[in-house]
């Protein structure tokens, strides 16, 4: 964890409200880190809905699979997350480390195994001593308190610099209802279905079916659309608990009208959290937006803005403050999705730049030369074949990412 704050940083933690049902605790496991917490556990009520996005990678982590199967159970009544070791590409003693957590948890919480969902970020190959978990799961559980938000999310963090949280209120058909999360990410930052370790909490009476629809949906729209440096973790997890506490009408099926405020006010939330992972990028020090509209589908417009977000000439252009546009219009063009050349229109910091396949008449560098010595970058692309649009988030690619993964280990 680094003691240098990302300058895209929020002035402080925000105050969240809390969710009914929801307790946090933190310990130190001593698994990698002395003097800090390492270990995250939350308590969810008896009878509490889950839904879950996962990493599609083929090095996915232990922990990953087990709670990919315990998904099924569609009930969850503990989390349990540590840092500083991502127990990922550890064999069968990984797959051994999880079990032996989830028992660990299962008999402290009084539960089934199969209602204890298991993350875990750090160095990937190391093998987890799972023991040193199971033995400060009673001091968590007697520490637990609704009020340790800000805790908890510190205790996941590794290479981040601030802990990322959210909370919103909305309705369903009238009835108040809150979701509150938090998440940590910072490097190896490349969505595929979800991305980093995210928790996010809801009193909401709804099921688990109807959950796991609307989080696939939100995590679509903002995990799905950052990207830090292209990496895919092998550990990427987001969750969703909902308490079912808030006396809301039953809710069947996530199209239901009255479900329209809760679906805004979770994408928006995902977004903020997602957003949120983006600014504290590895050495990030812009903030980057990119647009893309006229593309073939919206599918085909998140891939170009990707291809534009994750090309280490634009970002390191953008760290540099150089507005060298070229470099977007080679990015849009490596996509492998359709773009007619000569339909091209660029506008950066809201100053046309490039359209009809050349730079616009009379082009003049110097506001967008302005607009790159901010912390918030705004790329628009249009790429001319049809109606599909995405935004997708960045940072810029500096010299002390390069330190940062450099030292990562030592």
């Amino acid at each position: 964890m680094s003691t240098k704050v990302s300058p895209l940083a929020p002035a402080a933690f925000p105050t969240l409200t809390p969710v009914a049902g929801v307790r946090f605790a933190t310990a130190n496991t001593g698994l990698r880190y002395a003097g800090r917490p390492d270990l995250m556990v939350a308590e969810v009520p008896a009878g509490s809905a889950v839904a879950g996005v996962f990493t599609r990678s083929k090095t996915r982590s232990a922990p990953v699979d087990w709670c990919r199967e315990a998904l099924k159970g569609e009930t969850a009544r503990v989390i349990v997350c540590n840092s500083g070791n991502a127990n990922a590409f550890t064999g069968k003693a990984g797959v051994a480390a999880v079990e032996e957590t989830a028992a660990g948890a299962a008999k402290a919480f009084g539960c089934k195994a199969e209602e204890v969902f298991i993350a875990s970020t750090g160095t990937i190959g190391v093998p987890l001593d799972a023991s040193k978990i199971v033995a400060k799961l009673p001091e968590a559980k007697a520490a637990l308190s609704a009020d340790a938000w800000e805790a908890a999310a510190r205790a996941i963090m590794t290479t981040d610099t601030f802990p990322k949280a959210a909370s919103v209120t909305t309705e369903i058909g009238g009835v108040p209802v809150t979701i509150a999360g938090f998440g940590k990410g910072s490097g190896m930052i490349a969505p595929d279905m979800a991305t980093t370790l995210n928790f996010v909490f809801t009193d909401a009476d709804l099921p688990a079916p109807v959950l796991q629809e609307l989080l696939k949906a939100g995590a679509d729209k903002s995990y799905n659309c950052i990207t830090v440096d292209s990496d895919t973790s092998t550990s990427d997890t987001l969750l969703l608990v909902a308490t079912r506490k808030a006396g809301n009408a039953p809710v069947a099926k996530a199209s239901d009208p009255a479900l329209r405020k809760f679906r805004k006010a979770l994408d928006g939330l995902l977004i903020d959290l997602a957003q949120q992972i983006v600014k504290d990028g590895e050495g990030a020090t812009k903030f980057v937006a990119i647009t893309v509209t006229g593309a073939a589908s919206n599918a085909a417009a998140r891939k170009i803005g990707l291809a534009v977000a994750n090309s280490p000439l634009v970002k390191t252009a953008i760290a540099g403050e150089d507005a060298n546009w070229g470099r977007v219009i080679a990015a849009v063009g490596k996509s492998g999705e359709k773009a007619d050349r000569d339909k091209l229109r660029i506008v950066i910091g809201g100053v046309p730049v490039a359209a009809e396949g050349a730079a616009v008449p009379g082009y003049d560098e110097t506001p967008v030369a302005a607009h790159f010595k901010t912390q918030n970058i705004d790329i628009a692309v249009d790429v001319g074949v049809g109606r599909g649009k995405a935004t997708v988030w960045t940072c810029d690619l500096t010299h002390d990412y390069i330190s940062i993964n450099a030292d990562y280990r030592s």
